[in-house]
C-alpha cells in the first residue's frame, strides 16, 4: 500500500451464493464504499491499492491457500493492522467453532459475525472497523511527521557539530581562562569535565569535582528544585536559563550560583556565575523596603491599633493607635522588644498567647476577647490575627489588628432587646389579626352550614322534600370552602401535607398555560419566558400549580385596565451574599417569577403582603390568604418567596425552589371538572379503619360499606393492633396519624407491615405531622390523605390503592 493512501472502502470476498452482492448492497446503503473480489489473489491485489476493512466468508478461507494472505499481513507497516469481518455459520468462539483459532492466528484483527445476521449488526461492525482503520491512518501520519522531524534534527546536529569543530580551539582558551564556572555533566550527574574556575570560586579541583555526583555539592533546601531542573534537561531536553541554587564551598560555606545549562547528545553543558553578593544585596533591599512599606502604609496610617511581633512574641513594631490604646487600658507606655503576653494579667496572657501561637502556625483568623488592666478598664476587642512571612514564604512573626467594640456590643444588645419587644408586639398583632379574620370567615361558613341543616330539618318535617337538595348543596359548598380555608391556613403555617417529587417547572408551566390565559382573560397579554435547561425541583406539583395560579390571579387583579403578565423561569446559583439577601441557604435554586405591569404597591403595603388575611382588595373580594399560602408552601418546600414592587410600575413575585439533582417526573395538570362517583369494590376486599373520632370513623365505614367493601374498625392504636394480630382478612389499613392509647398511626402501620408484609396503608390526617410521617418520605405502598375529605373521595382513593395490588 502506498504510504499516502487513505482508503475507507470495504473489500468483500464471498464468491459463493449472493453473500457478496447482499453485503455490498447493505454497506453502500449505509454510505460505505464496497467492492466485491472474485478470488483470493484478486483480493490481495485490491488490498495493495488500499482498503478500510475486508469482509470475507468462512468457507472461502477453509479450502484456500492462506500463505499469500498471511505474508501480506505480516508485511504490513508498523502502523497498520487491517481489520477483517469474518462471516461464519457456527459463531466465532473457539468452543463453538474450532476453526476460529486458525483464522485468528492468520487474520489477527478479526471480528466474527454469525449468519444469519441483521443488516444493522453488519453496518455497526463495519463502522467500528473503519473507526479503528482511521486511527491507524492517523498513527501513520504522526510517524511520518516524526521521521521528517528527526531528519531535520539530524541535519541541524550535523551543522552544529561542524561549528563545534571549527570553534573548538577558540573555546579551549575560553575554557581555561574564563572566571565563570564551566562543566560537562554526563547522564549519571557527574561533571566529567570542569574548568579551573571551579577551584577559584568554590575551592574544588577537577578530580574532586569529578569524584561525586553534583547533587552532593548542593544546599539541602535547593535539592528539590535542582532535581526537577535536571529531570527536565535529561528527560525532555529543556535548557535551564538563569537557574539559581547554592553550592558548597570547600571551606564549608555556601555560594549562590546562576546557571545556564543546555542538554545535548546525552550530556548537559553548563556555565555558572557566582551571584552571592548580588543575592545578599537584593535580600537586604527587600527587607528594608518591606519595613518601610509596613511602617508607612500599615502601621502608621491605620486609626486602629496594629502590633507586630517576631517568632518569640517580642514586639517589633506598632502604630500610634496601639500606643495610645495600650496606655489607655494598661496605664503605661508600650515598648519594643517586650514579650507581648507578659504585659497582661495571667488569665488574659494565656488567651493572648494562644491567639499568637495560632498566627505563628500560619492561621489567619478573627476573634473577640477582653483585654486590659482590671483596675483601669477592660474593653471588649475584635482582633484580626495573621502571620508575617519573608520572601521565601517562611513565617518570621505575626501581627494583629484590633478594634474596641465595647460600644457596639452595648448598642447591639440594646437593639436586640428592642427588636425582641417589637417582635412580641408584631406577634400579638398577627395573632389578633389571624384569629379575627379566621373567626369572621368561619362564622360566615358555619352560618351557611347550620342554617342549611336547620332548613333541611324543617322541610323534612313539613314533607316538602323538593327544596332539600338546594339546602344540601349549599351546606356542602360551605363545607368545601371551610376545608379550602383550613388548607390555606396550613399552607401559611407550613403544616400542610405535601407530596413532593422531582418536577419539571417548565413542563408544569406549559401544562397550565391555557388555563392561565383563560383565567386572565383577553384584555391582558400573557408571556412565558423559559430559561435555558432549567433544573428540576423537588416540590408538590399540585401545590406549585395552586401557588402559580394564585400569583397570576393577583397579577390580573392588579391590572383592572389591562396590561401584561410575564411568567419567567431561570436557574439561580446563590452564593452566601445573595442567599443572605433572600434569607435562604446558599446553593442552587430554580426561580419562578410572575411580573405584572399593574398598579404596584408602596413599601409599607409590600412589607405586609404575606400577612394572613391582609388584602388591598374590596371588602368581600378574596380572603387575604393567597400570598400567605404561597409563602408557607415555599418555606415548607425548603425555598423562599420574595416580592419587588413600585407604585405605578408593577410587581414581581419570585418563588425560589431548591434544585433536585435527579431527573424530573412527568406531571399532568389536574382537570377542572367535578369529581365522578366512587367505584364499587371489585372482590369484596376488607378495610380496617382506625380513627379516634367516632363520627369520622362512622362516615368512612358507612361509605366503604355502601361501596361493597367489608370493614373492620378500631378507636385507637392498641385496638387496631389487636385486629391486625387476628386471623381476619385485611386488604387495606386506613388509619388516622394522631391516635390516643400510646401508639400513633405510623407506629401501627409499621407494626402492621411486620405482621402482614406488604399491607397497603392510607394515612388520614388533619395536618402534616412531619416527624411521624418521616418528613414526607413514606415507604412504598403508603399514601397520605388530608382531612376533611368527602366520602366519595375516600372511596375513590381506597379503590385506586387496591387496584395497584
Amino acid at each position: 500500500m502506498k504510504r499516502t493512501t487513505v482508503s475507507e472502502r470495504a473489500l468483500v470476498l464471498a464468491p459463493r451464493g449472493r453473500d457478496a452482492t447482499i453485503a455490498s448492497m447493505i454497506l453502500r446503503e449505509a454510505g460505505i464504499a464496497a467492492d466485491a473480489c472474485a478470488t483470493l489473489p484478486d483480493l490481495l491485489r485490491e488490498m495493495d491499492k488500499g482498503t478500510g476493512f475486508v469482509l470475507v466468508t468462512e468457507e472461502t478461507l477453509v479450502t484456500a491457500d492462506l500463505a499469500p494472505l498471511s505474508d501480506w499481513l505480516a508485511d504490513q507497516p508498523e502502523w497498520s493492522d487491517l481489520p477483517f469481518i469474518l462471516l461464519t455459520s457456527q459463531g466465532g468462539g473457539v468452543e463453538r467453532n474450532p476453526a476460529a483459532r486458525r483464522f485468528l492466528e492468520v487474520l489477527g484483527n478479526v471480528t466474527f459475525l454469525e449468519r444469519p445476521f441483521h443488516p444493522t449488526t453488519l453496518v455497526s461492525l463495519a463502522r467500528s472497523a473503519l473507526r479503528g482503520r482511521r486511527r491507524q491512518y492517523e498513527a501513520r501520519a504522526r510517524l511520518e511527521a516524526l521521521r521528517d522531524g528527526e531528519a531535520a534534527l539530524r541535519a541541524l546536529n550535523a551543522d552544529l557539530e561542524r561549528q563545534v569543530t571549527e570553534r573548538a580551539l577558540a573555546r579551549g582558551r575560553t575554557w581555561a581562562l574564563s572566571p565563570e564556572i564551566m562543566g560537562v555533566l554526563n547522564a549519571e550527574g557527574i561533571f566529567e569535565q570542569s574548568n579551573p574556575a571551579w577551584q577559584a570560586v568554590l575551592g574544588w579541583s577537577e578530580p574532586e569535582v569529578a569524584s561525586r555526583v553534583f547533587f552532593d555539592f548542593i544546599h539541602p533546601d535547593d535539592l528539590s528544585k535542582t532535581r526537577a531542573a535536571w529531570t527536565a534537561a535529561v528527560e525532555r531536553g529543556e535548557p535551564a536559563l538563569r537557574f539559581e541554587n547554592r553550592y558548597r564551598h570547600k571551606d564549608g560555606g555556601w555560594r549562590w550560583l546562576s546557571w545556564i545549562a543546555v542538554p545535548d547528545d546525552g550530556k548537559v553543558y553548563c556555565t555558572a556565575r557566582e551571584v552571592t553578593a548580588e543575592k545578599g544585596q537584593a535580600e537586604a533591599l527587600a527587607e528594608r523596603t518591606a519595613e518601610l512599606v509596613l511602617y508607612r502604609n500599615v502601621v502608621e496610617s491605620d486609626r486602629f491599633p496594629i502590633c507586630a511581633y517576631d517568632a518569640d512574641m517580642r514586639v517589633t513594631t506598632f502604630n500610634t493607635a496601639h500606643a495610645d490604646d495600650f496606655l489607655r487600658v494598661m496605664g503605661r507606655p508600650a515598648a519594643l522588644g517586650e514579650v507581648l503576653p507578659d504585659l497582661f494579667p495571667p488569665e488574659q496572657a494565656a488567651v493572648l498567647q494562644a491567639f499568637i501561637e495560632r498566627a505563628l502556625g500560619g492561621e489567619t483568623f478573627t476573634v473577640e476577647a477582653d483585654f486590659g488592666d482590671p483596675d483601669m478598664t477592660v474593653p471588649h476587642w475584635e482582633l484580626d490575627f495573621a502571620p508575617v512571612r519573608d520572601e521565601a514564604g517562611r513565617i518570621v512573626g505575626a501581627f494583629h489588628h484590633a478594634r474596641d467594640v465595647s460600644d457596639r456590643l452595648r448598642a447591639t444588645a440594646e437593639l436586640r432587646a428592642l427588636e425582641e419587644q417589637l417582635r412580641q408586639s408584631q406577634k400579638m398583632e398577627a395573632v389578633g389579626q389571624l384569629t379575627g379574620g379566621l373567626a369572621h370567615d368561619f362564622n360566615n361558613l358555619l352560618a351557611g352550614i347550620q342554617g342549611s341543616l336547620e332548613m333541611i330539618g324543617t322541610r323534612t318535617r313539613q314533607g316538602r322534600m323538593a327544596d332539600v337538595d338546594r339546602y344540601l348543596v349549599a351546606a356542602q359548598e360551605a363545607a368545601r370552602r371551610a376545608a379550602a380555608l383550613t388548607h390555606r391556613l396550613l399552607a401559611f403555617s407550613r403544616r400542610q401535607t405535601l407530596a413532593p417529587r422531582a418536577t419539571d417547572v417548565d413542563a408544569l408551566v406549559a401544562g397550565m398555560e391555557e388555563l392561565l390565559r383563560r383565567t386572565v382573560g383577553p384584555g391582558i397579554e400573557m408571556e412565558v419566558a423559559r430559561g435555558p435547561d432549567v433544573w428540576a425541583v423537588e416540590v408538590d406539583p399540585n401545590q406549585l400549580e395552586n401557588a402559580l395560579l394564585n400569583l397570576v390571579i393577583n397579577a390580573r387583579d392588579a391590572m383592572p385596565d389591562g396590561g401584561r403578565i410575564t411568567i419567567e423561569t431561570a436557574n439561580r446559583a446563590l452564593d452566601k451574599r445573595a442567599a443572605r439577601e433572600r434569607d435562604i441557604a446558599p446553593g442552587h435554586y430554580v426561580s419562578l417569577s410572575v411580573t405584572d405591569t399593574g398598579t404596584g404597591m408602596p413599601p409599607e403595603v409590600a412589607a405586609r403582603a404575606f400577612d394572613p388575611f391582609f388584602t388591598t382588595k374590596p371588602l368581600g373580594v378574596g380572603t387575604g390568604l393567597g400570598l400567605s399560602m404561597v409563602y408557607g408552601f415555599a418555606r415548607q418546600s425548603g425555598g423562599q418567596v420574595r416580592i419587588h414592587s413600585a407604585v405605578g410600575q408593577g410587581t414581581t413575585v419570585s418563588l425560589y425552589l431548591p434544585r433536585h439533582t435527579g431527573g424530573a417526573e412527568g406531571h399532568e395538570v389536574a382537570p377542572l371538572d367535578a369529581p365522578g362517583e366512587a367505584v364499587p369494590a371489585a372482590h369484596g376486599e376488607t378495610v380496617l379503619v382506625i380513627d379516634d373520632e367516632a363520627l369520622v370513623r362512622m362516615l368512612v365505614v358507612d361509605a366503604l360499606t355502601d361501596l361493597g367493601f367489608a370493614t373492620l374498625e378500631a378507636a385507637n392504636g392498641p385496638e387496631g393492633l389487636a385486629v391486625l394480630r387476628s386471623p381476619a382478612r385485611i386488604d387495606l389499613l386506613v388509619t388516622d396519624v394522631g391516635l390516643p392509647g400510646g401508639l400513633n398511626g405510623r407506629q401501627v402501620a409499621d407494626a402492621a407491615r411486620t405482621l402482614r408484609p406488604g399491607l397497603p396503608v392510607l394515612f388520614v390526617t388533619g395536618y402534616a405531622e412531619t416527624a411521624v410521617l418521616s418528613h414526607g418520605h413514606l415507604d412504598p405502598g403508603m399514601e397520605v390523605m388530608t382531612k376533611p375529605f368527602g366520602v366519595q373521595e375516600i372511596g375513590r382513593r381506597v379503590r385506586a390503592i387496591l387496584s395497584k395490588q
